[in-house]
């Protein structure tokens, strides 16, 4: 009969530094500095987070300057158009992911290329054709280079009166066009197999694969998993995914994770993380909502217990927190949000609204305010 697999029993406070730590957010500089940094911290995260909205800095260079304090833009550039150790495709968002993990998004382009979404109906095969001959023929190219269009009106906000905008989003989703390039939310699109310089093209991998590639990266990233984590935005893999965590626990690769008050959901961690929780610090980080610490608010409520609330598109009187408020981690507290907007004209970071929310603590405001003189500077630096 076999041995019992031990369970690994956690207080909140000592899940939150295993969180912390396989976030990479509990020492300063955990993947050094220069464009390799930025290389290790997108492989390790498994992907960073785009988003558009712009009243401070982009959430892309904000979660890799929140582990990287010496990060450089240009060195996100040089990992996407140059070294091309990363790409831009769609996760559970637009994200920037590591190049080294492209096989598992394979079977994605191929369905976008079978199946495309409705969004993309307007765009006719012929349509597409000419797009990607236009591409080879003249090279990478933005919407910008495109000045032949018929305009149209725009039948939805997020939409172009070029058609080609639609069109180049469509072969960008089919894997026939990638991102080589990005100037602000401006991309330059080149031919996939051109960009990375095959044939041949990688091999998509079975599913099997795909989840054990999944559960692979929440681990490195989350520390400690549930099914809800794994499957983020992609709820149809759950009943595969819980089979291939119980043939993990029967074969002790992965053990039990009991948290102190959350009889639910079931957790699970590796028998090399099942080791005392990391000493707790005093570090400070103004996160980025869309932080991987935070973006799967369900589980950031439980493990932190802050419900943290984006009201970028809350109607102003309904706002709690602030249009674009940033979850303040002191330590493994969320001690505060603040709500922040940088005006470019002055060169200065605008304090909208701060709300304490497990503070403060004795020294708490005079480490945040220098956290923010840091932000403020990597706000208006290259």
């Amino acid at each position: 009969m076999p041995r019992a697999v031990p369970t690994l029993r956690l207080t909140l406070a000592e899940a939150r530094r295993h969180w912390l730590r396989a976030q990479r957010l509990d020492t300063a500089a955990p993947f050094g500095a220069g464009a390799a940094a930025t290389r290790a911290a997108v492989e390790h995260l498994g992907y960073v987070q785009i988003d558009t909205i712009n009243v401070i800095e982009r959430s892309h260079h904000h979660i890799l300057w929140s582990r990287i304090p010496d990060y450089s833009r240009a060195d996100l550039a040089q990992a996407l158009g140059t070294d091309k150790s990363v790409f831009e495709y769609w996760a559970h968002a637009l994200a920037y992911i590591p190049t080294r993990d492209l096989r598992f998004y394979l079977a994605d382009m191929k369905r976008h290329r079978e199946h495309p979404n409705p969004w993309f109906g307007a765009v006719s095969p012929t349509d597409l054709r000419r797009l990607i001959a236009r591409v080879r023929r003249e090279g990478a190219l933005s919407i910008r280079d495109i000045d032949d269009d018929v305009l149209v009106d725009k039948d939805h906000p997020w939409a172009s009166r070029k058609p080609s905008k639609r069109a180049l989003e469509s072969a960008f989703y089919a894997g026939l066009l990638t991102v080589s390039a990005r100037a602000g939310m401006v991309k330059t699109y080149e031919l996939m197999d051109r960009h990375f310089g095959w044939p041949p093209r990688p091999r998509p991998p079975g599913e099997a694969r795909t989840l054990d590639h999944l559960l692979d990266r929440s681990l490195r990233a989350q520390g400690f998993v549930s099914l809800d984590s794994i499957c983020y935005m992609a709820a149809p893999r759950k009943k595969a995914m819980a089979a291939l965590v119980e043939a993990r626990l029967r074969r002790r690769r992965l053990v039990p994770v009991e948290i102190e008050g959350l009889a639910k959901p079931a957790h699970w961690t590796t028998p090399e993380a099942a080791v005392a929780a990391p000493e707790p610090t005093e570090i400070v980080h103004l996160l980025s909502p869309f932080d991987p610490l935070v973006i799967q608010r369900k589980r950031f409520h439980l493990v932190f217990g802050h419900d943290h609330r984006f009201e970028a598109y809350v109607p102003k009187e309904k706002r709690v927190l602030g249009y674009f408020a940033l979850p303040v981690l002191v330590g493994d507290r969320v001690a505060a949000a603040i709500d922040v907007k940088a005006d470019r004209a002055a060169r200065a970071l605008l304090i909208q609204q701060w709300t304490w929310l497990d503070g403060p603590a004795d020294g708490d405001k005079a480490r945040i305010e220098e956290a923010l003189g840091r932000f403020e500077a990597f706000q208006f630096g290259a």
